[in-house]
């Protein structure tokens, strides 16, 4: 939307200029059943350091009827324009502006959202203001250095349930429908919330030593027989025992309320007091036990953003890392260390997750440092990426094993008291850990948050005649940047533990010896003991210390391929099952080769969170990586196995659910597909395998695109399952039809109107794009060129941003689709962050380019 940046400079000088003190925000809602717009009405109180002085406050509103301030008028027309309301001639000291305005429910998931279920037909809302949308409710100044206490009254339907950063008050009023919330402490606007509706909800209380916090779950009513609510309770216990004993600084806030919000663009969001996560975490069909795990470390993330973010606020987005990669830390942790936890191998999910996004991430042409350079609003919208949570995340946990895990904590502890419900820059962190580990943190921050890209650690190793090693060192190498990116290429110290493994009796690969050491510079010597054989894996980077590219020496890589699945411990899989994923990706390792490597060793892989990972990357791998000639046999093949392991997989295990899944997706025979129209109109079953209500829309979808169910059968299958989910799904699979018509009919409602909600633009381009209808969709790399701009440009951010990323021809991997980026990227001067997007979908074009060559050079 026009008019709706802000600059870092901007900001630099509003912050000089005022000191915010409180808000009152009243909002009725009243007429919310019907939506269109509301009546918003603020009140803020704030000083100013200069007389006679010029600024602004934000405010995204489709009327605005009133401006008062210190009690004069203002000529609303003069005034308002651009998302920003001019105040002119402030006096030095106390102010107060009265903002009246009608704003809008959105259906994008920013601002007051605004959704009807199809079960109840009722309305139910939600806020979602990061990064700048509190100003699509209230007027307000919209940067989280600007802190405030804000009361919020709500007029709602009768019999609504409002939840707010405060205690959720009894209503008052003639009709029982006003709510009147306490003032909250002081906070940035993006973290205040409200969450309006007929929710139901389940409540309980955080019981230690005396304090006691009430505890809320809420989600739609059609969503309360799937609420595991004791199961979310147990996980948020175990993260406020362990948080609040780490950080050394009770919970900040009145209560914790976790509401699980329709149509969420992101998986959750921390708003202080009063979390929103998306209900697709009410789980109402079976899923693996990886599902259960990703939404622990959601809910602790979130937990942990109470502390870091909330309390204490980063001063200006480009230490956004500050909130994320803290909470990502933290909530990793919290998960493998907590009494009572289910997942103590939380780093194994990370190392074989959320660090591949990270490396990719980082080999991007946008990759940045972890402490960005944030010019702007539209540079942070796009930065929620796998280097500002996992990369961050992976550097604090190389940080701990710095410093030591005590002494990190100590700082964290001093840094909580020093700056509580304030705003904070690197050097305050630094400071305080300097201050507690006795290390001169300037040069390592300089290298490792200030610099971008990623470093590679390869082993040296030396044997004699007889197999002892005669000498070993770790190589360090700095690979140039990606093209376009800005910086050098740094060296960076690391610390890192190397993992010597033999076989067994068993045959099972069991750590023998564990060294730890720094790794500095190019050459870094390592103190193996003198007289020793080799181990038949040398693993650098073992325990997963450091944040690097690590590379199997040729010995070790002839055992690894013969017996990954045989190390005895999740974590060195997970490392190896990464390394060989990440060869692949680079060309090191054919395609044709990952997927061999995979079939001999996932049989044995006993985390289900990594089996699912390796599905997904198998997938990909061929469908984007492997010859072009190669492919179909090599599909063939990942079918077949999928319907083999499935068939031999423990009965109601996660297993056998997640060989299901795959075997769905990898279906192509009239055979295989026969077995998926079976399965879903029970002629057939397997032992164990529910075919619910999820497990029927995966077969669904796969037989729609596959030409083997049409318009009718869609829509019987959305007969039985007339939900939300049901929805989203049905026009997933009518998008995912092998026909123009079809593609036509989707291509249109999501390009040429823009009335469909941010969850079902999602989901009809997820049906849209399918990998086995590259024909059919070739035409539509001109119709995106054509039209991307023209999206970007008429509409919100999150809705945008679906169209630049999804539906960028990225299945079209040739060396004319990187033509037409780059004319596209020469003529239509994007802005920085429209081009950032499509730089980023070029290069996994490319990318896919050089690994498809590097694959068929190995079959010559």
């Amino acid at each position: 939307m026009p008019g709706t940046n802000l600059t870092r400079e901007e900001a630099q000088q509003r912050a000089r200029l005022l000191t915010t003190h409180a808000y009152e925000v009243d909002l009725d809602l009243s007429g919310a059943q019907q939506g269109g717009t509301y009546r918003s009405v603020t009140t803020v109180r704030f000083d100013c350091a200069e007389a006679n002085a010029h600024t602004f406050i934000d405010l995204v509103a489709p009327a605005v009827h009133e401006v008062v301030l210190n009690g004069n008028t203002l000529d609303v027309a003069a005034v308002f324009r651009d998302s920003r309301i001019d105040l002119k001639h402030l006096p030095q000291g106390p102010n107060e502006l009265k903002v009246v305005a009608d704003c809008a429910y959105t259906n994008t998931g920013e601002g007051l959202h605004r959704f009807v279920d199809p079960v109840d037909e009722q309305a139910y809302l939600y806020t979602q203001f990061e990064v700048p949308d509190a100003r699509r409710v209230f007027a307000n100044f919209e940067q989280p250095d600007l802190k405030a206490t804000f009361q919020f009254t709500v007029k709602a339907p009768q019999g609504w349930t409002v939840i707010s950063n405060s205690p959720t008050p009894e209503p008052t009023g003639p009709g029982g429908d006003v709510w009147r919330f306490e003032p909250t402490p002081r906070m940035s606007t993006y973290v205040t919330a409200l969450i309006v509706g007929p929710y139901h909800s389940v409540h309980s209380s955080y019981e230690q030593d005396g304090q006691s916090v009430p505890l809320g779950i809420y989600c739609r009513p059609s969503l309360a027989e799937h609420l595991d609510a004791d199961a979310i309770f147990e996980v948020t216990r175990q993260g406020f025992a362990w948080f609040q004993e780490k950080f050394d600084y009770p919970y900040p806030f009145a209560k914790y309320d976790q509401l699980f919000v329709p149509e969420f663009n992101a998986g959750a969001m921390e708003n202080a007091g009063a979390v929103t996560i998306r209900d697709q975490y009410v789980f109402r069909s079976k899923v693996t036990d990886a599902a259960y795990e990703v939404r622990a470390e959601t809910i602790l993330h979130e937990l942990a953003h109470m502390w870091f973010g909330d309390l204490v606020t980063m001063e200006w987005w480009n230490d956004l890392w500050l909130n994320e990669s803290f909470a990502t830390y933290t909530s990793i942790a919290c998960q493998a260390a907590a009494p009572g936890s289910r997942w103590p191998h939380s780093w194994t999910t990370f190392a074989n997750s959320m660090k591949t996004w990270a490396y990719r991430q980082d080999q991007l042409p946008s990759t940045h440092p972890i402490m960005a350079e944030i010019r702007d609003l539209d540079d942070v919208l796009v930065n929620f990426d796998g280097i500002t949570y996992a990369k961050g995340a992976s550097v604090l946990k190389q940080l701990v094993a710095y410093v030591g895990e005590d002494e990190f904590f100590r700082g964290v502890q001093a840094y909580f008291k020093a700056h509580a419900f304030g705003n904070t820059r690197l050097s305050d962190l630094l400071g305080a850990l300097e201050e507690t580990s006795g290390r001169d943190l300037k040069t390592w921050s300089s290298k490792w948050l200030e610099t971008a890209g990623i470093n590679v650690l390869r082993p040296e190793i030396e044997t004699d005649a007889d197999g002892v090693v005669t000498s070993f060192a770790v190589r360090q190498e700095a690979p140039a940047l990606p093209a376009g990116a800005t910086g050098e290429p740094t060296l960076r110290p690391h610390r890192i533990a190397i993992g010597c493994y033999d076989l067994d009796g068993d045959g099972r690969l069991v750590r023998t010896n564990r060294i730890e050491l720094d790794v500095d510079g190019e050459l870094t010597d390592v103190p193996f003991p003198a007289g020793t054989k080799r181990p038949a894996v040398i693993l650098l980077n073992d325990d997963d210390l450091s944040y690097a590219k690590v590379r199997l020496d040729e010995a070790s890589l002839k055992v690894v391929t013969e017996h990954l699945g045989d190390f005895v411990e999740s974590l060195p899989r997970a490392l190896c099952w990464a390394s060989a994923w990440d060869m692949t990706r680079d060309g090191e390792l054919a395609t044709r080769d990952y997927v061999a490597l995979v079939l001999s060793g996932v049989g044995k892989e006993t985390d289900i969170g990594v089996v699912q990972s390796l599905h997904r990357q198998v997938k990909l791998a061929i469908d984007l990586y492997a010859a072009p000639a190669a492919r179909p046999a090599l599909l063939d093949t990942w079918a077949q196995e999928a319907q083999q392991r499935l068939r031999a997989a423990e009965a109601g295990g996660d297993h056998q659910l997640a060989w299901a899944r795959a075997f769905a997706g990898a279906a192509r025979t009239d055979e295989q597909l026969d077995l998926l129209r079976a399965l879903l109109d029970g002629t057939e079953t397997i032992d164990g395998l529910a075919v619910d209500a999820e497990l029927r829309w995966t077969l669904v979808e796969r037989l729609a695109a596959t030409g083997r169910l049409d318009e009718a059968g869609i829509a019987a299958e959305y007969e039985r399952d007339r939900t939300a989910a049901g929805e989203r799904h049905a026009a997933t699979a009518r998008a995912a039809r092998p026909t123009a018509e079809a593609k036509a009919e989707a291509w249109a409602s999501v390009v040429d109107r823009d009335d469909l909600p941010n969850a079902m633009q999602e989901a009809v381009i997820a049906g849209f794009v399918q990998t086995d209808q590259r024909e059919l969709l070739a035409p539509y790399a001109a119709e995106y060129f054509a039209a991307v701009k023209g999206v970007w440009e008429s509409r919100s951010h999150e809705m945008a941003q679906q169209v630049a990323i999804g539906l960028y021809p990225s299945l079209q991997v040739s060396s004319a689709t990187l033509e037409a980026t780059d004319a596209w990227l020469a003529s239509a001067e994007p802005n920085a962050a429209l081009r950032r997007l499509v730089l980023e979908s070029r290069a996994g074009v490319d990318r896919a380019l050089r690994a498809q060559s590097a694959d068929a050079a190995s079959r010559a």
